[in-house]
């Protein structure tokens, strides 16, 4: 799987692969690995990813199309679960 969202996220916050390798403590090969999907991204560099860019996980994995879509939704669905709680 190729992570478009990190490359993009990467390139368009003027950051090189060594850059990010070198903050995720990994070799730039290693890192371009994982941004080009020959690599399966460990869930903890995923983490500190999205920390980086102030995203959610399920943007970076393409799985929204908007950071705060996913924010809202799982706002949503809290508010949702406390109401049902107390009826």
């Amino acid at each position: 799987m190729f992570f478009k969202r990190i490359a993009d996220l990467r390139i368009d916050n003027d950051l090189t692969q060594q850059n990010i390798a070198d903050y995720l403590g990994c070799k730039r090969e290693v890192y371009r690995r994982y941004e080009t999907g020959i690599r399966t991204i460990p869930i903890d560099f995923l983490i500190k990813l999205a920390d980086l860019y102030g995203v959610s996980i399920d943007y970076l994995l393409e799985h929204t199309q908007k950071n705060t879509d996913a924010v809202s939704q799982l706002k949503k669905k809290c508010n949702d679960i406390k109401e049902q709680k107390n009826e």
